[in-house]
């Protein structure tokens, strides 16, 4: 056997096959072997007559096409592993030329893992975000919880900030009212920020029963891109103002609030969980932004069907969050005004970064000789068995040793990640 390779791209590889009667010779003696066990043969049972015997049985064109099958499943994988290439999928195989017994040619055509070189992990010049939490942030809680135990009551006055309205609206562009734009009973609540610039503090000033228009501008970064930077008006009936009484910040307000004996426990207890919060935050920023960096620094491609397999990922993903919404994947281009061209765009850059991601750390994996004891896999199995203990499919699917292989994969995935944060701290 012959080969000569051909690169296509960084993650693309042609190779050229030659095969003489050698090669050929030994994979009609297989195919031969394969083909008589489908023989019958009178005075032996079927797959049992001699080869010899069975071959005179076997039409010429059949073994010469089963033999030729038989040479490139036999070369194509020696083929890759000789020329020191990953094929990621099947290779695309493309007969050239062929004479039975004597000689073929064809090639193999396959996305590859790309040449990675890896860049400097150990000084990535990445500085994790340091964490504070201010007492306005400990009082906008403070603030959330006593809305909840707050007392409403209508009143007969001009609305103001704070105040807790009932109302229908309806937004037009153009003079043509547009999807999402319109609602009956709508409890809004005066600077809450629920709606864009300008629509809550219009409501300011007006009582019970008043019908208004309010003519506002959609931000020029508003995710629906028909909407953005766009002018509208809402027509708006303003059917009930309630204003809230917000429980005083005392003790017995923080016992209401939890096992909290006074408001300095509550506050302690609300900063103790800010903190942790803005603190993970943080690590996950510092954790992506390590990637980001070690990405930057190294040279690596992304194959073209990893970048699909994590396109479909992703479009999984938002449908079925999507339809846990009662929509579907459709509306919800529609919802946020994209094309499906326009978000697969967006989406290709994504996928491209993340799967540029896990090649780099699986090379940083392999060159720190990073691990995941096998003990540590049944562990994590076991803690998904007993999450998933109601679902019969999913338990079966943790049996599945593809899916062993991917939990390692992610387990081994985490372990580097901190491995590089350790690193650059």
């Amino acid at each position: 056997m012959k080969t000569t390779t051909k690169k296509l791209s960084d993650t693309k590889v042609e190779i050229k096959i030659v095969l003489d009667a050698k090669d050929l010779t030994a994979a009609r003696d297989k195919a031969a072997t394969e083909l008589a066990k489908e023989v019958k043969i009178s005075g032996f049972r079927k797959g049992k007559a001699p080869v010899d015997l069975a071959l005179k049985n076997i039409d010429p064109n059949q073994l010469s096409s089963a033999a030729l099958d038989m040479a490139i499943r036999t070369a194509v994988p020696q083929a890759f592993i000789d020329a020191k290439q990953n094929a990621l999928v099947a290779p695309e195989i493309n007969v050239t030329k062929f004479v039975p017994f004597e000689s073929a040619e064809f090639t193999a055509t396959a996305d590859v893992l790309p040449e990675i070189k890896l860049g400097n992990y150990k000084n990535l010049k990445v500085k994790a975000t340091k964490t504070t939490v201010a007492e306005k942030d400990i009082q906008e809680v403070l603030d959330n919880i006593a809305r909840a135990y707050a007392e409403k009551a209508p009143v007969k006055r001009a609305a103001k900030l704070t105040d807790e309205t009932i109302i229908d609206f309806t937004g037009k562009k153009d003079g043509v009212a547009f999807d999402g734009g319109h609602a009956k009973d709508f409890h809004l609540v005066l600077g809450s920020g629920q709606f864009i610039p300008g629509f809550e503090e219009g409501i300011v000033g007006h009582e019970a029963g008043d019908r208004f228009e309010l003519e506002l501008k959609f931000p020029a970064d508003y995710h629906n891109k028909d909407l953005a930077g766009q002018k509208t008006v809402f027509e708006v009936l303003l059917k009930q103002v309630s204003e809230q009484k917000l429980p005083a910040f005392d003790d017995e307000f923080a016992k209401k609030c939890g096992p909290f004996k006074s408001m300095d426990e509550l506050k302690s207890d609300i900063k103790q969980n800010l903190t942790m919060q803005n603190q993970a935050k943080a690590d996950e920023k510092f954790k992506d932004d390590l990637v980001q960096a070690l990405v930057a620094g190294s040279k690596v491609s992304a194959p073209e069907i990893l970048i699909s397999d994590q396109l479909h990922f992703i479009k999984d993903d938002i449908a079925r969050n999507a339809a846990a919404q009662g929509i579907t994947f459709e509306q919800y281009l529609e919802h946020v005004g994209q094309t499906e061209a326009d978000w697969e765009k967006e989406a290709r850059k994504i996928a491209s970064d993340r799967v540029k991601a896990s090649l780099v750390l699986q090379v940083l994996a392999n060159e720190a000789k990073i691990t995941v004891d096998d003990d540590i896999v049944e562990t994590k199995i076991a803690e998904l068995r007993e999450v998933y203990k109601k679902s019969p499919e999913a338990i079966k699917n943790l049996k599945d040793p593809r899916v062993r292989q991917d939990i390692k994969n992610r387990l081994t995935i985490e372990k580097t990640l901190n491995f590089l944060v350790e690193t650059n701290r």
